[in-house]
């Protein structure tokens, strides 16, 4: 291939090299380095002017800095005339943000409703106001007629009586006020119920800022005219770049992972771990042909969805009793069907539910798991894994179901923190994960026979040859290479 050039960051040299020797070039000098204060350094050693240049940098390690380098790498190629840059970034940094935040651990943090707000000064509708209380002796109207006179002579208004503060633990939304402030739980229920249904209903919600179009600009900003990766966490997440981004994927190497290296994986499970991760997963079961089952968790109280001594056919929810349905987290008890007509049916639902108390919240996780998996080989599959609480708890879980063995199959194994260590002593009987990101610390804690890597540098490479020579990629998304 003539009038190429490869550059490599330094987050993922052993990629680079893989690339390259599926391209038959060599990969250009480049120095990279930081100076005493800690700022980036980059010198180019190969000339790159009108040449199509590829810069190839994965988003692991320390982030920021891979992420900068990267930025300074293609301003450099830019300014040196290269004709065309692109940025080949195997596992994009900053493409996935949770919507609720998390603690450093991976838990999610459930924030009590704010007592007040005084600094909420958004204007209400003039002239009227909703009401969420029946009229009577603390409403500032007295009765329907002296409403609607209020209403037709508001050119000489007459002052209110400012209502009564809400209590804190009055609700604040558009759901009908409990009597006394505070839910009454039903007979023989506790006051958790009342408590968590308050909470749910605050007017306050969580908000995490996304970084996808800053990430963006600052790639076209530096100069980027094209982008590879490799299955984003959000596939909505092209639409913040105004240049091209080609979005490869893993699952064409997955099928074949599976169906060379799994024994009698005709009769296994696909499992998706999530919601979020079903479309992948069903597409993977729907090429081979296997059953597919889903674990679906709610990491919020969202239990109840009614006063907690409303009936169910009238939106209410379940009372709950004062002892929890299932052990703390920690004790990982988990409970499933236990019944014989549960495990006679060809598609079995199992609850598993967590009721969490602590000082600053109170809640209940659930997770629930679609599908039948007595005996049998079970595969989750996932695009990414940071702190492996997910997969960890999935594997629990279809071990208590009576899974035969568990597979888990991640394309980026991110694995922060003591995430490798949770794995190890997890029920996960066989990690499989792509080196989109290094895995030498992933081989070397968890050991070689309970780790395979499956290399993505001939799709990487393949897909570099035929934009380069101006051919399409759709075959890469089906067959892979």
């Amino acid at each position: 291939m003539s009038n190429i050039v490869i550059f490599g960051g330094d987050s993922h040299p052993d990629l680079v090299k893989r690339i390259c020797e599926n391209l038959d070039i060599e990969p250009a000098k480049v120095t990279l380095g930081k100076f005493s204060n800690g700022e980036t350094s980059v010198q180019l050693g190969s000339s790159v002017r009108e040449k199509d240049v590829y810069v190839i940098q994965s988003g692991c390690g320390h982030v920021n800095d891979t992420f900068l380098q990267l930025l300074i790498l293609i301003s450099a190629c830019k300014s040196s005339s290269a004709s065309r840059v692109t940025a080949v970034m195997p596992y994009f940094c900053y493409s996935r943000q949770p919507d609720i935040p998390y603690t450093v651990k991976g838990a999610p943090i459930i924030s009590n409703p704010k007592e007040s707000n005084p600094t909420d000064s958004r204007p209400g509708t003039p002239g009227f106001k909703l009401m969420t209380q029946k009229p009577g002796s603390e409403s500032p109207f007295k009765s329907l007629d002296t409403a609607i006179r209020s209403t037709i002579h508001m050119e000489n208004p007459q002052p209110m009586r400012k209502p009564a503060p809400p209590t804190p633990q009055m609700s604040q939304s558009r759901i009908p006020v409990i009597p006394g402030g505070k839910a009454q739980p039903p007979s023989g229920s506790s006051n958790d119920a009342g408590e968590m249904f308050n909470a749910q209903n605050a007017g306050y919600k969580l908000w995490v800022v996304q970084a996808g179009t800053l990430i963006a600009n600052l790639l076209t900003a530096a100069g980027a005219d094209h982008v590879i990766t490799m299955d984003l966490h959000d596939p909505q997440f092209p639409g913040f770049f105004d240049i091209p981004v080609d979005n490869l994927y893993c699952k064409p190497i997955v099928q074949g992972y599976i169906k060379h290296e799994i024994p009698d994986y005709k009769d296994a499970v696909i499992v998706s771990p999530d919601a979020g991760g079903a479309k992948r997963a069903t597409a993977i079961a729907d090429a081979l042909e296997l059953s597919f089952a889903l674990i679906h968790k709610e990491r919020r109280s969202q239990l109840l969805k009614g006063p907690p001594d409303a009936s169910l056919s009238s939106g209410g929810g379940v009372p709950l009793s004062p002892k929890p349905l299932v052990a703390n987290l920690n004790n990982a008890s988990i409970a499933g069907p236990s019944s014989t007509e549960m495990r006679r049916s060809s598609s079995s639902a199992s609850i598993h539910s967590n009721a969490s108390q602590s000082s600053a919240s109170k809640y209940i996780q659930t997770t629930m798991l679609v599908g039948d998996v007595r005996d049998k080989v079970c595969i989750i599959i996932d695009d990414l894994v940071d702190t492996s609480y997910t997969i960890n708890r999935a594997a629990k879980l279809l071990k208590d179901q009576g899974a035969k063995k568990v597979y888990a199959i991640i394309t980026h194994g991110i694995f922060s923190g003591d995430a490798l260590t949770r794995i190890r002593s997890s029920k996960i009987d066989k990690l499989v994960i792509s080196n989109s990101v290094p895995q030498d610390r992933t081989v070397s804690i968890l050991g070689k026979d309970r780790v395979d890597v499956i290399d993505v540098s001939k799709v990487f490479g393949e897909a570099i040859r035929r934009i380069h020579n101006g051919e399409s990629i759709s075959m890469l998304f089906e067959h892979g290479w």
